[in-house]
């Protein structure tokens, strides 16, 4: 906790000098159609390639990789309403001569908000706020003997849903919502085990997968209650340098209301051209509920994930 607490703290810094300068880095809206509707997107394809041949430093022989990434909004605009929805995703896979196909990177999330305005500068308005988080497929953990599989598609999915208030000033937006609901979902069968029955080859008994998720393996939902804040922002803090980040914050009014659940996605895109660019992506998640890191797999952790690569990037409309 002390380590995302750091963390979040040094971001909040960066966040504040990017805010210095929002007149001059503010990103102009997409122009709607003459129904309110406004789009855009961006597509990226990353692709890397290394290999080596009697290299007495060591290396593998063969490595590939490559990732897909892709944003797209959809927004309408209509008197004093605004609906707003956002689509993320990502997959990425490394190839190697000796460990073969391994993941890289895994993610669905789509979110939707609607909010009327209630002031006359269009500042302060009320709402709803909606997201789904989950992956395409199977997760593994390599560090074990053999691949233990973690998780997968909508295993866990995270829905939430609140109604509440948004301040958009125009350089960034935050949604607070006071009673906001979260289910974790946790689909697979049967009960999530990685052997046949629950049963190791050792002869004892397997913990199901969803308890690592603090999810009944019989409900496979986990409904929590709670206070959700999430905060929007995007501008070009550079000449050809767009930098977009979004972190949503929860705490569980049921359950250990102080160990605060964290998403944050941050996002750099260098521009070199029309269709090259180098992008750097960086999440942070803290979720008290997913116990499976330490000595022993049982304790919650930070969990830090980055990527840096270079590919083609098309944006539309």
């Amino acid at each position: 906790m002390r380590k995302l607490i750091v963390t979040f703290l040094a971001f909040t810094f960066t966040f504040t000098l990017l805010a210095q300068q929002k007149k001059a880095c503010c990103k102009k809206e997409a122009t709607a159609n003459k129904h309110g509707w406004s789009t855009k997107g961006n597509f990226a394809f990353n692709v890397g390639q290394g290999g080596s041949r009697n290299w007495a430093a060591g290396a593998q022989r063969f490595s590939l990789m490559g990732d897909v990434t892709l944003n797209y909004q959809v927004n309408k605009n209509w008197r004093k309403n605004i609906w707003e929805n956002n689509l993320d995703l990502a997959y990425g896979l490394v190839n190697t001569s000796k460990l073969g196909f391994r993941k890289i990177d895994d993610k669905i999330d789509l979110t939707s908000m609607f909010r009327h305005s209630i002031s006359k500068n269009n500042v302060v308005g009320i709402g709803a706020w909606f997201n789904m988080r989950s992956q395409f497929n199977d997760g593994y953990d390599y560090t074990a003997t053999g691949k233990n599989r973690i998780s997968g598609l909508m295993a866990p999915g995270y829905l939430t849903l609140g109604p509440g208030f948004e301040i958009r000033p125009k350089w960034f937006s935050m949604f607070v919502s006071p009673v906001a609901s979260r289910m974790i979902v946790f689909t697979n069968e049967p009960y999530s085990f990685n052997y046949q029955g629950g049963v190791k080859p050792d002869g004892s008994n397997e913990t199901p997968l969803s308890w690592f998720y603090n999810v009944d393996p019989e409900r496979k939902v986990r409904f929590e209650l709670g206070t959700l804040v999430s905060t929007k922002f995007g501008c070009d803090v550079a000449k050809n340098v767009a930098y977009r980040s979004r972190v949503d914050v929860f705490s569980n009014y049921v359950d250990d209301p102080q160990n605060i659940d964290v998403f944050w996605n941050n996002y750099f895109e260098l521009k070199v051209n029309n269709w090259l660019s180098a992008n750097y992506s960086f999440d942070l998640v803290y979720d008290d509920d997913v116990k499976m890191f330490g000595p022993t797999k049982n304790k919650a952790a930070t969990q830090l994930r980055s990527q840096l690569g270079v590919g083609f990037v098309a944006k539309f409309k």
